[in-house]
């Protein structure tokens, strides 16, 4: 019996993905969120892992250029500084990204702001190729900025393009497909820096340009595709075009239901309009999405994932893996990340949201407890082994769960008239927490070496109590009922509308 209803659910599941790609297949649709994948999530994930690899050599780099240049060599804290100014940038970079969303969308629209987002990757790829020949460490400081500023923006306007087509039933699978190209961007990031193909000493400059070739791709082939149905029907007011849209995405069909679900959109857009941040955060009809996707973010950052992506290579080193084996182990991680966040995609739309964040996040700060305890213990031969599989776990554990959930919580938290401010907010957030973790992490890791990791055990228990408790469910809701579920939310008896109520009366 018990073979029989596995048999069954595996039936079931397979069926679904069937009519899941059938889907994809009718109109430009596949097309479509494979050229945004690559333009936008695969590029940030990209140059999350791209520079962990050749990190002793840009060191090196920087040391002889400094001597090149002023006749002496730097001292080590000056070596430091400018690594993690390298770092860091990257994070800035994206801080001044997400800021500007708000003007690129509403200036260009979603399809026309991604083109220009890909030009400054361009950009940011020439001075990058430019900077080794010119001996140049600041070079490598701008392109990094710009690799930020382009991920920054582009992340938000992928995750933003792809919540605006898609149908409600498949909504989950669409917005989750940004994170399988984030972990496939670091799959490639860590594959690209193998020493056996660009992560030499003569090749880390280039090894850093290659998703220019898909930003290049992007400004080719994205003119030819349909602009985002949901943009075209509640902010430029052409229903036409909305439907043309959508038959050009999905193929034939007269989407009643789509078209419903916005003009009921549109009837709360003309009640509220479109918010400014600040705007936004003074409203208290939103403030528990806030508060929700600000933790959740938080978490995320500070859950020790964006210190495997940027400083695997150091942590390995430290836990005592051969230094010869660590590229090798850094790429069967990113194997496991995207085989993953693959699986996470064919489940989301039957467990939910909640049990993928709460979940992950009680696994993720049990096993940061255990890996503070091997890592005390690395003189034994077999531990560094038993830490790098405690690793792999946390990867499987991240991107099976939050990391995976997040991407499509982000697109289903806020109504049109809000989602715009509401992506100003998330990416500063994001990348404000990813700018001073990048800064101030290689100082934390020499400061408390390997007990620094409780403080990402600390944060994932965090997120795990706030998700379980207070997350609502959101699968297979509309953008309205997701919004009312969040305003029912009450902590001591009260809720934030019931407070408001209370200071109107007075």
């Amino acid at each position: 019996m018990e073979f029989g209803f596995v048999y069954c659910n595996v039936q079931v599941s397979t069926g679904r993905m069937e009519s899941f790609f059938q889907q994809l297949t009718k109109g430009n649709a596949l097309l479509l969120i494979t050229i945004l994948g690559f333009g936008g999530s695969f590029q940030a994930g990209y140059h999350k892992t791209g520079l962990s690899s050749p990190s002793p050599y840009i060191q090196s780099f920087i040391n002889s250029s400094w001597n090149d240049r002023y006749n002496e060599p730097p001292s080590p804290q000056k070596v430091t500084m400018i690594w993690s100014l390298i770092v860091s940038m990257y994070a800035i970079g994206g801080l001044f990204g997400a800021v500007s969303v708000k003007f690129f969308s509403r200036k260009l629209g979603r399809k026309r702001a991604i083109i220009c987002n890909s030009m400054i990757s361009v950009t940011g790829a020439v001075m990058m190729l430019t900077s080794k020949e010119a001996k140049s460490f600041e070079m490598i400081i701008v392109a990094r900025m710009l690799y930020g500023y382009s991920s920054g923006l582009g992340m938000s306007l992928h995750l933003m393009y792809l919540g605006e087509i898609s149908p409600r039933k498949i909504r989950g699978r669409l917005t989750l497909t940004s994170a399988t190209f984030t972990s496939f961007g670091k799959l490639c990031g860590q594959f690209f820096g193998l020493s056996e193909i660009l992560g030499r000493r003569d090749l880390w400059h280039v090894l850093l340009c290659v998703p220019v070739c898909f930003s290049v791709a992007q400004v080719l082939v994205l003119p030819f595709l349909p602009e985002a149905p949901r943009y075209l029907f509640l902010e430029k007011g052409d229903d036409k075009a909305c439907k043309r849209a959508l038959q050009r995405l999905w193929g034939k069909g007269d989407y009643k239901q789509e078209v419903e679900e916005m003009l009921i959109e549109q009837t709360a857009l003309e009640a509220s309009p479109p918010k400014s941040p600040l705007q936004l955060l003074k409203d208290q009809t939103v403030r528990w999405q806030l508060i929700t996707i600000f933790i959740i973010y938080f978490c995320n950052r500070m859950s020790g994932m964006s210190a495997i992506s940027t400083f695997s290579f150091d942590i390995f080193l430290k836990a005592g893996v051969p230094k010869d084996k660590i590229r090798y182990v850094t790429l069967g991680l990113g194997i496991s990340e995207i085989l993953t966040s693959i699986s996470c995609n064919l489940l989301i739309e039957q467990t939910g949201r909640r049990p993928l964040f709460w979940g992950g996040y009680t696994i993720m700060s049990a096993i940061w407890i255990v890996v503070t305890i091997t890592l005390n213990l690395k003189d034994l031969s077999w531990v560094p082994y038993l830490t790098a599989t405690l690793i792999f776990l946390f990867i499987v554990s991240f991107c099976g769960g939050p990391g995976a959930a997040t991407a499509t919580l982000s697109s289903e938290l806020f109504i049109q008239s809000d989602r715009l401010a509401a992506f100003v907010l998330m990416g500063l957030h994001r990348w404000f927490i990813f700018a001073v973790l990048g800064l101030l992490l290689p100082f934390i890791i020499d400061a408390l070496s390997s007990y620094c990791f409780m403080l990402f055990a600390g944060v994932c228990l965090l997120g795990s109590l706030y998700t379980f408790f207070l997350l609502p469910e959101t699968k297979g809701k509309t953008l309205m009922d997701i919004s009312k579920e969040f305003k029912a939310i009450t902590v001591c008896g009260k809720s934030f509308l019931e407070e408001d109520k209370v200071e109107t009366k007075l």
